[in-house]
């Protein structure tokens, strides 16, 4: 139990003295930047699955 205290009070200890934090309009950006492409990338992945979802339709229809 000892161990997990110590990792845990070491984790603090780095994250406030080694870890470089963004500011908050850095942050803010970043955030709507991963967003969007969030949304694009889901966007892509319906498109493919829409068009590989009426191949099969077709491809089934067939037989």
């Amino acid at each position: 139990m000892a161990g997990i205290v110590n990792y845990i009070r070491e984790s603090f200890g780095e994250l406030k003295n080694n870890v470089s934090w963004p500011t908050l309009s850095e942050a803010q950006g970043l955030t709507v930047l991963v967003a969007v492409f969030s949304i694009i990338f889901s966007l892509a992945i319906w498109g493919v699955d829409t068009v590989f979802s009426k191949v099969i339709k077709a491809y089934f229809d067939l037989m």
